[in-house]
């Protein structure tokens, strides 16, 4: 398929559409409170004054383009400005060291880095930290930059743009490229295509459910595909408006916003659902606006969902997907949510469940590797300057685990490269992780392997629970046992209780099981 941009699908065209130029596309909202309007057509015109000005710097189509910036107006105008000039814009993470953004600058071989004052420095005055890159755009004042780099600001080229002949862009060309964490020491690059909207297109439908008279809100930063996709391209792609904050939130200014800005859908991750549930009193605000809310990243624990049902009074619909095709299993509205399972398999994807150690199709109610068809066009191209890609013969299989059901209910069981072995058996911590986390002094948990006890020189390596308790709660390891046991087989129950303040988690609110950390208090070992 040839003709395609996403750029122009998910904005540009918008703006030769009566009904919609000057309808209210994005609102911004400042952490002191004020906010941002823009409409569809105001955003174009900005949108390609960037890309005209970004191909008069010598950037031409393929180039690479990291984006270090916060949520704001400028990171979606810049995203869209580089795809509709045929570059491949890079979002991440303002948190990101020094180090980490240099690998990813090296990695990718950008030619351009877009950064903010904050965030630049530590970067750009750094020669060997900036690769390839030979311009640096500072959205805002003037940034320093090593020499030999050249340097301009954000709105020096948008004051001087002038007509442009795009580039041309297929389908299969890339659009985007996303750094993602992984099993490897090193983030992997996940380039995805222009065709990509017809992926979403399936998620729209799917899963979200938007409306062109919808208001979206987003809790998470545009540097993830979650954000991205959900919180701008999406509600987009359908007319709606996206309602962003800059900055981070803490939970409880969620639902004045949803009140105040009449937010019709609101998606987040599930630690930010449960915060607001035990944060805020959830009753002392006006719901009615709120259609419904929207769940990825992880695990949507049972007792979130249905908590959130009796007091808010809306659903949240789940779905489970990756950066490397965003979700493929969800519920959506008009749907029975079934509390503690990840949805059903999308209509118009193919999935199916290989057997863990063949490419065999996993028996039904088993544990098995959830695989999408590689012709789904919501997949991503492959890894960046990776010899790692994840097929075997037509699949994608990403490492995700799963079971179904006889009604074709999924139930995730974690990752495939998470799973441990406990006295010989596989088990998933996510399974653990749900029995305990129902226990009415848990507040959150994780499980993971250990090594817990030294024997001489060797050390005890035992499945161990990190637990975050209720506030007032005191950790009782054999109450906690109990449960367990009374739910699950002996040897997926922990051997070692941890009490813990805090989980590791990303900025995102993702658990980061790779960190969890032995230093806590004492264990209290079964």
């Amino acid at each position: 398929m040839s003709g395609l941009n996403l750029a122009d699908h998910c904005l540009l065209g918008h703006a030769n559409d009566a009904a919609l130029a000057d309808k209210t596309a994005l609102v911004l909202l400042r952490p002191q409170g004020s906010e941002e309007s823009w409409t569809y057509r105001q955003l174009s015109e900005r949108v390609l004054r960037v890309a005209s000005a970004l191909g008069r710097l010598g950037l031409v189509k393929g180039d690479r383009v990291l984006l270090r910036l916060d949520n704001s107006t400028e990171t979606a105008v810049v995203f869209f400005a580089c795809v509709r000039a045929g570059l491949i814009p890079i979002p991440s993470s303002p948190q990101l060291r020094a180090e980490e953004v240099a690998f990813v600058l090296r990695d990718s071989g950008a030619r351009a880095l877009v950064t903010e004052g904050s965030l630049a420095t530590a970067v750009t005055t750094e020669r060997d930290n900036l690769g390839d890159v030979c311009w640096v755009i500072a959205v805002g004042e003037a940034v320093l930059v090593a020499a030999g780099v050249e340097h301009v600001r954000l709105a020096e080229l948008e004051a001087d743009s002038g007509p442009t002949a795009w580039p041309a862009t297929s389908a299969e060309d890339p659009a985007y490229l996303i750094y993602t964490s992984g099993t490897t020491a090193r983030p992997k690059g996940v380039l995805h295509a222009q065709r990509s909207v017809f992926g979403r297109a399936t998620v729209i439908q799917e899963w979200e459910g938007l409306v062109r008279s919808d208001r979206v809100c987003h809790a998470g930063a545009l540097n993830w595909t979650y954000t991205l996709g959900v919180g701008l391209m999406d509600p987009w792609s359908v007319g709606a408006t996206a309602v962003l904050s800059a900055g981070g939130r803490e939970s409880r200014f969620w639902p004045s916003i949803i009140e105040r800005q009449g937010i019709t859908v609101f998606a987040a991750v599930p630690t930010v659902y449960r915060q607001i549930l035990k944060y805020t009193t959830v009753e002392e605000h006006d719901w009615s606006s709120l259609r419904h809310g929207l769940s990825a990243g992880e695990p949507l624990p049972a007792f979130v969902h249905e908590e959130w049902g009796r007091r808010v009074g809306t659903a949240i619909y789940e779905a489970l997907g990756m950066s490397e095709i965003s979700t493929y299993l969800s519920f959506k509205p008009g749907m029975t949510v079934v509390a503690g399972a990840c949805g059903v398999a999308q209509r118009g994807r193919d999935i199916r469940l290989l057997a863990l150690d063949s490419a065999v199709e996993a028996p039904r109610g088993t544990v098995g590797r959830i695989a999408v068809r590689r012709s789904d066009p919501g997949l991503m191209l492959g890894y960046w300057n990776s010899p790692e890609q994840p097929f075997e013969g037509e699949w994608f299989v990403g490492g995700d685990l799963a079971r179904v059901d006889d009604d074709g209910v999924y139930w995730f069981e974690g990752r495939n490269d998470e799973v441990v072995k406990s006295f010989g058996y596989r088990v998933s911590p996510v399974e653990v992780e749900a029995v305990l986390g129902a226990h009415a002094s848990v507040a959150e948990c994780a499980v993971g392997m250990v090594k817990t006890v030294k024997t001489g020189e060797v050390g005890v390596t035992l499945l161990t629970a990190f637990v975050k308790l209720h506030q007032g709660m005191e950790l009782d390891p054999v109450e906690l046992d109990a449960h367990c046991r009374q739910h699950l087989a002996a040897y997926k129950v922990p051997r070692v209780y941890r009490a813990v303040d805090a989980l590791p988690r990303t900025s995102n609110g993702k658990l980061l099981r790779r960190d969890l950390s032995a230093a806590s208090e004492e264990p209290r070992q079964q």
